[in-house]
């Protein structure tokens, strides 16, 4: 009986409390209890009637946990659909990556010894090199266009692979530029790419001696032409490989206490000086930009956001090397962007050299002081801020080079992740 009473008595001071608090939350001012008929008034009373009842409310908070939850399902399952499609497709932007590597480097490497050789009145034997360096090209040509063989036949478009062979074979011993235009018009249309025609002149070969200005290199033109001439080639390859896709660069090149940066696209070189600060070494070409953006335009084409601002609403930066159905319209160019620094004014302690899959998950500042923190590992950090970056949700490739300058040790480490 007891139990009864106590229970009745808790039930009771519960529902009165209930209705205390249900008065002052959903009390209305005096001007609103005027009169029913007043409009404000009506509306009211059909709020307490139906919008603030217990069941309207508690199904309102489930509708917004439900909303708040698949929301969070939908930007995971993208991540994870976009890991999914990273990891299963194949880039192609690795055949311009590794033809850049193998052409542009090596062609810097020898100019830079030829000027060397010559400030030090040294002989050369260019007419050999280049012989050779023709020759060197000539076999990883003929093993490309083997390799590609059987990827050019699924874009042929009329005739069969060898019916335009043969036809080529008949115009090898024709000179005349009328006849072998008309011979030109009656080949099967094609996207390979056709020797050039008489009247079309090859870029005019630069003396190595002109980047002279008296006994110092002009690195700034020297890295432009060099630049300029891979991504000629870069894009004929690229053509012949139907491959449309295109790369970027970024070069650091040291002589003495000087450094120069070139830059084509969106990689990007940070320098950690002696207090620790980090400076930008290049600026990322980037199609919002307001200069790039007019050049684009006046070029005939336009910028749009596709999830990022995109040239032709296609690619993410406005300078690389390749991606020709861009480059032919001049809506993407190659030219780089060229910074000289002195090491003196400084006193770095080590340099990051990286694509743009870093700096989506780190900022510069963020950058130079996790290395900071691992400078002394095996890879001067590089592996550890790659492998960081990719957790933080990176679903670009991830290259980093870390150049250690303390104490003015030139120790390089390289660690990379395709993703």
């Amino acid at each position: 009986m007891d139990d009864e009473l106590e229970d009745r008595v808790l039930y009771q001071t519960y529902v009165s409390h209930m209705k205390l608090m249900s008065k002052f939350a959903v009390g209305i001012p005096t001007g609103l209890n005027a009169g029913v008929n007043t409009p404000l008034g009506y509306f009211w009373r059909l709020m307490r009637a139906y919008a603030l009842k217990p069941e309207v409310l508690v199904c309102g908070a489930v509708l917004v946990v439900m909303l708040v939850y698949l929301q969070a399902v939908d930007v995971w399952s993208r991540t994870l659909l976009g890991r999914i499609q990273y990891t299963l497709g194949r880039s192609t932007s690795k055949f311009a990556a590794n033809y850049a590597r193998d052409k542009l480097i090596p062609n810097i490497n020898k100019r830079v010894i030829e000027l060397k050789a010559m400030i030090a009145g040294r002989p050369t034997n260019t007419k050999q090199d280049e012989e050779e360096t023709n020759i060197k090209d000539t076999k990883k040509d003929e093993k490309t266009d083997g390799i590609s063989v059987e990827r050019k036949k699924s874009f042929r478009k009329t005739m069969s692979t060898s019916q335009t062979d043969e036809c080529s074979k008949k115009i090898v011993g024709v000179t005349d530029p009328e006849l072998l235009r008309k011979l030109d018009q009656l080949l099967p249309i094609t996207r390979e790419v056709r020797p050039s025609k008489p009247g079309e002149k090859p870029p005019p070969k630069v003396d190595t001696a002109s980047y002279l200005d008296g006994d110092k290199i002009n690195y700034a033109r020297l890295l432009t032409d060099e630049v300029l001439a891979v991504d000629r080639l870069l894009v004929e390859a690229a053509k012949k490989n139907m491959d449309v896709a295109g790369t970027t660069a970024l070069i650091a090149l040291l002589e003495g206490n000087k450094l120069i940066v070139a830059n084509v696209g969106d990689s990007r070189g940070v320098m950690c000086d002696g207090k620790g600060t980090a400076i930008p070494l290049s600026f990322d070409h980037k199609p919002q930009q307001q200069r790039e953006k007019k050049r684009i335009r006046e070029a005939g084409g336009h910028v749009t956001f596709n999830g990022v601002w995109r040239v032709a609403g296609i690619l993410a930066t406005s300078r690389a090397l390749g991606d020709y159905p861009l480059k032919d319209k001049k809506l993407v160019i190659a030219d780089p962007d060229i910074l000289t620094f002195d090491l003196d004014d400084h006193n770095p302690m080590f340099l990051v050299l990286a694509s743009d899959g870093l700096w989506d998950t780190f900022s510069n500042e963020e950058a130079i002081s996790f290395i900071k923190e691992r400078i002394n590992e095996p890879h001067y950090g590089a592996k550890s801020i790659t492998l960081q970056s990719y957790y933080r949700g990176s679903l670009d490739n991830i290259t980093v080079v870390v150049i250690n300058l303390k104490d003015r040790k030139y120790n390089i480490s390289e660690n990379k992740k395709s993703v």
